[in-house]
């Protein structure tokens, strides 16, 4: 039998991107699936257009405030009745295959219980958004294949360290053994920090190429704004908490000063995000921005070690796999803090 899959969409105010979306999800080859969209308290009129244009084919929760992609995602994988649970930004259009090609990954390895998908960006059909994701020492992580023009490079299928979020499948049993998102972080780094408890309990992660997106990214959040950048910076600091062998989290903020140089030197030579954020902010904001996401950091610091203790009972891999990681999934500093 087919496997009943639950498709996922976190939405806020994202009415202008829906009916792409959801056109896409119709022309799919494979047709066991529900979809749920969870809305975040949107006030542009997203719940209405749905309800009027799709009826019964989407399944409405509406939250009555903004809970972010996590507690968004928590709400929809909650409600799923299906097997395995795919995760879609309300910015993205499908492949007609992609749920297909997915679902043809899901018996190659029993200990797979992430799939990721091959990202384009909307904009620039040929330049490739992501195709997994990369980390660095500090916890910072960036999707791999990013900015690159698609020249068949990444057409076989290969184990990643975890998915984007934007367009992920994972075992519903995975989030029964491990926990569903953190909703602390509220967005980005979300995926992060399920991946890597994903990796604590053992699981690994497949990449799909003929699993096809296209991706309008950061098309809520915005993709060089301070929101994002608060986000971004506090989360990983908690992932670091959270994960990291003790070790490795003593030089952490080693290696955090040794990307902060790379990254001002891109803020002033406008290379890499942190130029791309002061060619439309002053660099005294983006600093101002650090100061506000490393205060929130420490304030969250008691909870996230907490969390920590209480995750522990999960791992099943050995402190020498967790720095294989880094290795096999690694990004250097300047890579992520210079690359365009």
């Amino acid at each position: 039998m087919k496997p009943l899959l639950s498709v996922i969409i976190p939405n806020w105010n994202g009415k202008r991107f829906l009916q792409e979306c959801l056109d896409s999800l119709m022309d799919q080859t494979y047709s066991h699936f529900e979809i749920i969209l969870v809305d975040n308290g949107s006030t542009d009129g997203s719940v209405e257009f749905v309800r009027e244009r799709y009826g019964e084919f989407v399944q409405i929760i509406r939250n009555e405030i903004n809970l972010g992609f996590a507690g968004g995602n928590n709400v929809g994988i909650r409600a799923a009745r299906g097997e395995y649970i795919v995760l879609l930004n309300n910015d993205t259009w499908a492949s007609p295959g992609w749920l297909e090609e997915l679902v043809k990954a899901i018996d190659l390895n029993p200990w797979i219980g992430m799939w990721g998908s091959k990202i384009y960006s909307y904009y620039k059909r040929n330049q490739i958004e992501a195709v997994g994701e990369l980390i660095y020492w500090d916890g910072l992580s960036r999707a791999k294949g990013q900015f690159e023009q698609d020249r068949g490079q990444y057409e076989v299928m290969e184990e990643i360290f975890f998915p984007p979020g934007c367009g992920a499948m994972y075992r519903k049993k995975v989030f029964d053994e491990i926990g569903l998102f953190d909703e602390d972080f509220f967005a980005y780094a979300d995926d992060a920090e399920i991946g890597i408890r994903a990796r604590w309990a053992g699981w690994k992660c497949l990449y799909v190429p003929g699993a096809i997106l296209y991706h309008k990214n950061s098309g809520t959040g915005g993709q060089h704004s301070p929101f994002k950048a608060f986000y971004v910076e506090r989360n990983r600091f908690w992932i670091v908490i959270k994960y990291f062998p003790l070790p490795l989290l003593l030089f952490t903020p080693f290696f955090t000063i040794w990307r902060f140089a790379f990254q001002a030197y891109g803020a002033l030579s406008h290379r890499g995000a942190a130029g791309k954020f002061t060619r439309m902010h002053s660099p005294w904001h983006l600093i101002g921005i650090l100061f506000k996401a490393y205060g929130s950091g420490f304030r969250g610091l008691p909870k996230m070690w907490k969390k920590r203790r209480g995750l522990s009972r999960l791992r099943k891999v050995s402190f020498g796999e967790i720095f294989s990681w880094f290795k096999r999934f690694g990004i250097s500093a300047k890579e992520i803090s210079l690359r365009d």
